[in-house]
């Protein structure tokens, strides 16, 4: 028996109690009404925001704290904690109001105060934050709602900055939390979103919970994305931990849990059978899939050794283990950009089409230098797409004459070990692959994966004055065709640099059950909105 014919068999046979993976419920049925349980992506290993850009982090702290803006399904960023704003005549001066009775998980108001000290630990780990810093002359608290920003040039991004989607996003901490190192880990999770973090009920790999907040003031206009009225129908949010697919399944069919966040599509036909389940394609704009090479260390701190991987790189090899033969799930992509966006440019990217050249990579390889350096790949075990993609990599290296080193771990430790640069027997690592979700790859303003600013990058850490010097046209960009041209040399550059290298572009799917209604598309699951009858 195959891999996916095991793996149906087992979801139509087993069940999430009768596995000992989680007991059975015991609620009332108005108790169960308004408690949803959620199979996430991933363990919440942390829960720090900032600390990291992890999805799983981001979609568990969107519930838990709150930001400045949010973006809509336009990607446009609208008011979400603030009253309004005003801006000077030249673009310098920024002040914020924020709306009144804003209050924390611990009774204590939100306070401008708070915003200064929360922004200013996001700056230090963010790419559209770390420009925002380079620019500010003055940052402060006017009064207990008025916020002050001074730039010594126009940001015309800003807002897009505070309201963006994609990690890490602009969440406001009390000031006591806010307050620490942006490089270490908060260990108190106090926000003033729609729904606290019940602390005393985290089990990480098994269980995380979330309450609603009863002081919570939604706003008054209609919800969409990350904003308007975040309006929480159910009480209760419980997060169940369950890395294997067929349990997920077994459990989402007997009703053991009420929503699957990513269902692989192995299982998405037996799904369909069931009248209880709706299936759909979780977001429109997809993901692209991700090879990141660690730009610090041997092997891939050489360019030509980076190209080697790149032109022998299948992308079909990749999206077929990811989401299987329907053609209509995956495309190949020679760019870094979502397909169908204003954006979107094939620039430079012919070195990912047509056949694979092995002899030649081999070549080059020799060419580099390379001398049997194991590559550290880090490749979690508990992401299915991730899994699919690492074993596609260790044969990929091998047929190269690599030395492979395969880590097979979870998704939390690769979260933790991925922002180390130690070397990779030192506990570092040479490579690792992610995803990115679609609406972070529409444009540079909040797409970290293909900046080049060296040791402020994101983990690898790969310096190309060639991209960034095109970033830089793309936000000076006054019209839509300076912008697409500025992307298209970006695209070019990013590719002969190889900040990394798209393995293609795929859609995924979200299951739940019927009974659950207000279930939308987005690049993350929104809670608001969601009732269970």
């Amino acid at each position: 028996m195959d891999r996916r014919s095991f793996l149906k068999a087992f979801a139509g046979a087993g069940s999430l109690a009768a596995s000992g993976a989680l007991p059975a419920p015991a609620l009332s049925q108005g108790a169960a009404a308004k408690a949803l349980r959620f199979v996430p992506q991933a363990n919440l290993a942390n829960f720090d925001p900032i600390w990291g850009t992890q999805y799983v982090v981001r979609n568990a702290s969107q519930l838990v704290w709150d930001t400045l803006y949010g973006v809509d399904d336009k990607l446009e960023p609208q008011r979400q904690m603030v009253e309004g704003e005003e801006v000077s005549s030249d673009g310098l001066t920024w002040t914020f109001k924020l709306r009144s009775g804003l209050k924390f998980h611990d009774g204590e108001p939100v306070l401008a105060k708070d915003v200064v000290a929360s922004l200013a630990r996001w700056m230090a780990r963010d790419s559209m934050g770390l420009m925002i810093k380079a620019l500010q002359k003055e940052f402060t608290a006017v009064d207990d709602r008025t916020i002050k920003l001074v730039l010594s040039a126009p940001y015309p991004k800003l807002l897009l900055a505070l309201g963006k989607n994609n990690t890490p996003m602009a969440f406001i901490m009390p000031e006591r939390i806010a307050k620490t190192d942006p490089f270490q880990q908060i260990t108190e999770y106090v926000g003033s979103g729609p729904m606290k973090f019940a602390r005393s009920e985290w089990v990480p790999g098994a269980k995380a919970v979330f309450e609603k907040f009863a002081d919570y003031q939604p706003r008054n206009e209609p919800h969409s994305w990350l904003a308007g009225g975040k309006k929480m129908l159910i009480d209760r949010i419980e997060w169940i931990i369950l890395p294997d697919p067929a349990t997920a399944a077994a459990a989402l069919q007997n009703g053991e849990v009420d929503w699957w966040e990513t269902p692989i599509p192995d299982l998405v036909p037996v799904l369909k059978k069931n009248k209880s389940i709706q299936v759909d394609i979780a977001d429109p704009l997809g993901n692209i899939g991700s090879f990141r090479m660690n730009h610090l260390h041997p092997p891939f701190n050489n360019v030509k050794i980076r190209r080697a991987v790149q032109m022998a790189l299948s992308q079909e090899d990749y999206m077929r283990a990811v989401v299987g033969d329907d053609t209509n799930l995956w495309k190949p992509i020679p760019s870094f950009f979502t397909p169908g966006t204003p954006l979107y440019t094939e620039e430079g990217g012919d070195v990912l089409k047509g056949k694979r050249d092995i002899d030649g990579a081999k070549k080059l390889l020799a060419e580099a230098g390379y001398a049997g350096q194991p590559v550290t790949c880090l490749v979690a075990q508990d992401q299915a797409p991730l899994k699919a993609m690492g074993e596609v990599t260790a044969d990929l290296l091998k047929k190269l004459g690599m030395t492979v080193d395969f880590v097979a771990t979870d998704w939390g430790t690769v979260g933790q070990r991925r922002a180390s640069k130690s070397p990779p027997g030192q506990g570092g690592w040479g490579m690792f692959h992610t995803w990115h979700a679609g609406a972070d790859c529409v444009n540079p303003a909040s797409y970290i994966a293909v900046r080049g600013t060296g040791d402020k990058a994101w983990f690898g850490w790969p310096d190309s004055p060639a991209v960034e010097k095109e970033v830089a046209a793309w936000f000076a960009a006054k019209e839509l065709g300076e912008e697409k041209a500025a992307v298209a040399r970006l695209n070019k550059a990013a590719m002969e640099d190889v900040i990394y290298v798209p393995t293609g572009f795929y859609y995924g799917y979200q299951a739940w059950r019927s009974n659950v209604s207000g279930i939308i598309k987005g690049p993350l699951p929104f809670f608001w909105g969601v009732a269970k009858a």
